[in-house]
């Protein structure tokens, strides 16, 4: 996508042109483009349309049905299409921002096409919001225009650590999403971040906001500030840091599953050290934000259940547990690991489908399906979940427990 791209999609033709397309269809987009450009239309606005209309379907697929009235008015990058955060979650943050008061202005430090920044407008607040890369920026400027949000959202070119200090004052609160790739390759260091993470939380704001990496070191949290992790559909899809007004009172850490909304916190941690126990008749396997908030205690101390090992973020319980941030298998069989053994359980109940997962454990999962040797006309299903009793290698067969209607 180009500079020139932008005035194009959003000129009148160019939005009627997207507003009339059918959905993207690989196997139709030569035929597509052919008949656009006999009917008038230039090449270049043809290339520009199917790209997005191309674009706009993946993100839609990614974001599900309830985002899809939304994706049909936004302008789209390739890299937007894969980094800008999903407008639930993006939501879910703005209505934290609601806290730092009515008609607040927050200043968004790295836009990215402007999914944030959209969400904190609907929320009531005005936005100026900066970006690096000069056509996102055009991109987030002609999504706030297309929103009708020109007049309450502002997207300005530039470096943000080019911002005057007299000029972040104007600001009560303050956003950032520093760009944590450089050449299509993740960046694990939050200095080499752009902007660096220190400089961020350095910033003169009590009330901030800012995205980092689900990975982050604990120890590198600042006191009084929450580390928030969400996941939607089971993936952990942010982390971010939250202070002031936005940071929820009291709270450290949190976890956020998507679409339920539940939420768990340090709040919910047991007073003592989880309890250890060797596995019961139902293993639960915690969302992945719920361990990436180290909360795998917490979950396990509201069902009634325990933890197979301080260090394995396996939960189990005797009794079923309804909770959304578990997946719950009945425990079939709980065995020391042994390919020989494995391979004989299997047989005798005829199994012929598994689903192999791990944690804690060194074997390599693609292997050891090879090795099983499954008789594939079999009717049985089975879960086989690896993992250890300190340093004893653990194989646990199991079954998928339905989720209960209410979780």
């Amino acid at each position: 996508m180009r500079q020139s791209d932008v005035a194009l999609l959003t000129s009148t033709e160019g939005r009627h042109l997207l507003e009339q397309l059918p959905p993207y269809d690989e196997r139709e987009a030569l035929r597509l483009g052919d008949t656009l450009r006999r009917q008038g239309h230039s090449p270049d606005l043809v290339a520009a349309v199917l790209t997005q209309a191309r674009l706009r379907t993946t993100v839609g697929r990614r974001w599900g049905t309830p985002s899809a009235s939304l994706v049909r008015r936004l302008l789209l990058t390739p890299d937007g299409a894969e980094q800008a955060t999903r407008p639930a979650v993006a939501a879910l943050r703005a209505q934290r921002f609601r806290s730092v008061g009515g008609d607040a202005t927050v200043v968004d430090l790295g836009c990215g096409i402007g999914l944030d920044a959209l969400a904190l407008v609907e929320n009531g607040m005005h936005v100026e919001a900066f970006e690096c890369d000069r056509l996102t920026a055009a991109v987030a400027g002609a999504n706030a225009a297309a929103m009708g949000y020109a007049d309450r959202l502002t997207v300005t070119h530039g470096d943000v650590t080019q911002i005057s200090s007299s000029q972040l004052l104007r600001y009560d609160a303050a956003f950032a999403d520093p760009a944590r790739r450089r050449n299509g390759r993740r960046l694990s260091r939050p200095e080499s971040w752009s902007p660096p993470l220190s400089w961020v939380l350095d910033l003169p704001f009590s009330d901030l906001g800012v995205k980092v990496a689900p990975g982050l070191d604990h120890e590198r949290v600042p006191p009084d500030t929450e580390f928030a992790v969400v996941s939607a559909g089971g993936d952990v899809v942010e982390a971010a840091l939250y202070r002031g007004a936005p940071r929820a009172a009291g709270v450290l850490r949190s976890a956020t599953v998507l679409p339920s909304g539940a939420h768990v916190t340090d709040a919910d941690l047991p007073t003592g050290p989880p309890t250890s126990d060797p596995v019961g008749r139902y293993l639960h396997e915690p969302d992945g934000a719920v361990i990436r908030a180290g909360l795998v205690a917490a979950v396990a101390h509201q069902i009634g259940g325990w933890l197979i090992d301080p260090q394995i973020a396996y939960v189990s319980s005797d009794e079923p547990a309804r909770s959304p941030f578990l997946t719950s298998y009945e425990v079939l069989e709980v065995m020391p690991f042994s390919l020989k053994r494995l391979r004989a359980h299997l047989r005798v109940h005829d199994v012929g489908h598994v689903v192999v997962k791990k944690r804690g454990s060194a074997v390599d999962v693609d292997g050891l399906r090879r090795s099983l040797r499954l008789d594939r006309g079999a009717p049985g299903r089975r879960t086989i979940l690896l993992t250890r009793i300190g340093k004893d290698p653990l194989a646990i067969v199991g079954r998928p427990l339905v989720p209960a209607p209410d979780v």
